[in-house]
């Protein structure tokens, strides 16, 4: 295989390899969370996790990710990682034999209990990810992640690895790449001393099963428009239970599935009106 020219992100160099892209420069912190990222396209990563708190949170060595480079495993010159699907059809499939060692190469190091490190492969017909699921990731030792391309994956591979089946909505994108960057970094924001006030994770939309409640800021009045004045009271168990009120209204107004289910939760008739 030819080396290709080193890209610099930043303090980070990488280089085309067999081994995972170590894309965070030490120190790391030890045990800190890792995703690993099976990918055709590594110079993807780590794009916007690369920004703001995330990023941050990357040079400090609070979680690392690392690439796998999926066209090295690839079969004879050219390194072919895909083939026309079986039974006819457009597009073309990517390999089992040609992602099993991908696979391989990326469960190096982990323990084979998939409650510590899941094993994830994003597509549009697997469970819908939700925040759950950020939180039981945020839990483990770290994730890898398969991005497909093209028609797919081949099943064999799949069901030989046990492989979980994620969907960030009921849309297609051309490949896993953009997925596994949204879904790392709803799992990040929420591993410990990631965002500067952890608040924030505690409060915001789905934390309790429903929506978030509006926010305003300065200026006070904009355009005709005032912020709700009991946000200025400064009575704390009034602006607790207007911004319950408000999550509540837009959850069962925008999403009915998520009131039925917070109703169920907590006892509630889903065709209850809101006071505010």
């Amino acid at each position: 295989m030819t080396e290709k020219t080193p890209k610099s992100h930043g303090r980070l160099t990488i280089s085309a390899s067999l081994q995972p892209r170590d894309l965070m420069a030490p120190p790391q912190v030890k045990g800190a969370w890792t995703a690993r990222i099976v990918t055709l396209f590594p110079d993807a990563f780590p794009g916007t996790l690369g920004l703001s708190l995330t990023g941050k949170a990357l040079d400090q060595g609070l979680w690392a990710l690392e690439t796998i480079d999926l066209r090295p495993f690839g079969e004879g010159r050219h390194r072919n990682v895909d083939d026309t699907p079986a039974g006819g059809g457009a597009g073309m499939v990517l390999r089992a034999d040609v992602v099993a060692r991908a696979l391989d190469q990326a469960a190096i190091g982990t323990p084979p209990d998939r409650a510590r490190w899941p094993v994830v492969y994003l597509s549009p017909r697997g469970r819908p990810f939700t925040q759950d699921m950020a939180r039981r990731w945020a839990t483990t030792d770290g994730i890898t992640l398969l991005c497909g391309r093209f028609e797919g994956v081949d099943q064999r591979v799949l069901d030989a690895y046990a492989i979980e089946e994620v969907s960030l909505g009921d849309f297609v994108l051309t490949g896993g790449e953009i997925a596994a960057q949204a879904l790392i970094d709803a799992t990040v924001r929420l591993i410990p001393r990631v965002l500067g006030n952890q608040m924030s994770a505690e409060e915001e939309s789905f934390s309790d099963g429903l929506l978030e409640f509006p926010q305003y800021t300065r200026p006070p009045l904009w355009d005709g428009r005032a912020i709700p004045e009991v946000l200025l009271s400064g009575h704390h168990a009034k602006i607790t239970d207007w911004r319950r009120d408000m999550a509540e209204r837009l959850t069962k107004e925008r999403r009915p599935d998520l009131w039925r289910a917070y109703c169920a939760k907590h006892g509630r008739d889903p065709g209850e009106d809101q006071e505010l």
